[in-house]
């Protein structure tokens, strides 16, 4: 943390690194390659709570699908914020969902995201107040679902698969940068999931695969937010020199971190160590 003098007072100072990774990281640790137990999974989420990394956003992301599972291994007096997955992501699943969480004072909603089906309308049952993100498919032809949730008054943004278990889960960065880029020019937050194991875009020696890397991602939605060309966003994606984005997080203003986070509001990670490490490594890190 970074003090100023005020008046004979010490207050905190605002950087814009602080402001770019707070509450960047979603709790996906029920989710491969993790696929922790849902009891292993809750005792690290209550570790990394009683520790308050600002990199953790405090969210738990759990399959509606798995709801139960999660109620029976939740102590009684315990609430958790609940990034809430619903398969698929249409008025019927959800309503169901609501109906679920809303009849346990231990969860909170934070959050529900999930597949939009191809050609479906928008749902009409999602609550107000609560973040909602449509998943499209990054890889394939997304503008038909993209433009579902543009139309939808502000009520979905669109959900990023960036990778996953097979090398065909992983989009470009020519088809990510795209869609990163017409996510700010229309004024629609995304979120990303999968694939984002580090900082740095690098390529996985196990399985040859080439993973983006999460700051890239924020250094490509800080372009995007900025009005630059598409061509730009999609060339901080291919960076794999730590340097240089690390120096480009740094240029970013607070205020130009606070547009850059409206618009790449989080991304769900298996890991809750890992991105809080390679951010103490690049030194942006402030604790």
């Amino acid at each position: 943390m970074r003090y100023h003098a005020d008046g004979g007072r010490y207050i905190p100072t605002v950087t814009a690194t602080a402001v770019l990774f707070a509450g960047l990281v979603d709790d996906a640790g029920l989710f491969p390659p993790e696929e922790l137990p849902m009891d292993v999974a809750l005792e690290r989420h209550d570790a990394d709570a009683a520790v308050e990394v600002g990199v953790l956003s405090g969210r738990f992301v759990c399959p509606a699908a798995r709801l139960a599972e999660l109620q029976a291994a939740l102590a009684p007096e315990r609430t958790i914020r609940l990034a809430l997955i619903v398969n698929p992501f249409e008025d019927t699943a959800i309503q169901s969902a609501l109906s679920a969480v809303a009849s346990d004072r231990r969860l909170e909603l934070a959050g529900l995201e999930g597949p939009l089906p191809e050609e479906a309308a928008a749902p009409t049952a999602l609550p107000g107040g609560v973040p909602a993100f449509a998943e499209i498919p990054v890889t394939g032809g997304w503008e038909p679902g993209f433009h579902t949730i543009e139309a939808s008054s502000g009520r979905m943004g669109v959900k990023v698969r960036a990778g996953g278990v097979r090398a065909e889960l992983f989009p470009t960065c020519e088809q990510l940068g795209r869609l990163v880029h017409a996510c700010a020019a229309a004024g629609v937050p995304f979120k990303a999931t999968a694939g984002l194991h580090h900082a740095v875009r690098y390529r996985d020696e196990r399985t040859g695969f080439f993973h983006h890397g999460y700051l890239n991602l924020l250094v490509a939605a800080s372009r995007a937010a900025g009005h630059e060309p598409r061509d730009a966003v999609i060339d901080a994606l291919e960076v794999t020199a730590p340097e240089a984005l690390v120096a480009e997080a740094h240029d970013i203003s607070p205020e130009h971190a606070a547009r850059t986070r409206r618009l790449f509001v989080s991304y769900g990670s298996c890991s809750t160590s890992e991105p809080v490490e390679d951010l103490r490594a690049l030194g942006l890190l402030h604790e």
